[in-house]
């Protein structure tokens, strides 16, 4: 079986950064999620959120604008549920 890599430096908890990836997170995702566990806690991290209605709630120019700033590709094309669908699994 060969042996994990690390996940390099800038991850501050790669034990939480590899089931995170195990989980299918994406490495840039399971990056902030352990940073932001580190920072504080892992029973923290999902406390933080709710400052923003639902995505079903944005308009689809809103969640292109979104789509943008994470520079989610073929954000242009997208409907409105493909842009939320892209946007949670960022």
């Amino acid at each position: 079986m060969p042996e994990k890599k690390s996940p390099g430096p800038s991850v501050k908890d790669p034990e939480f950064y590899e089931r995170l990836r195990e989980e299918g997170n994406s490495k840039e995702k399971a990056a902030r999620i352990a940073n932001a566990a580190a920072a504080s806690s892992r029973s923290e991290v999902g406390k933080k959120g709710g400052g923003s209605p639902a995505y079903e709630e944005w308009t689809v120019e809103e969640l292109r604008q979104r789509a943008s700033e994470l520079e989610i590709e073929g954000r242009s094309s997208m409907d409105k549920s493909e842009l939320i669908e892209a946007l949670r699994e960022h």
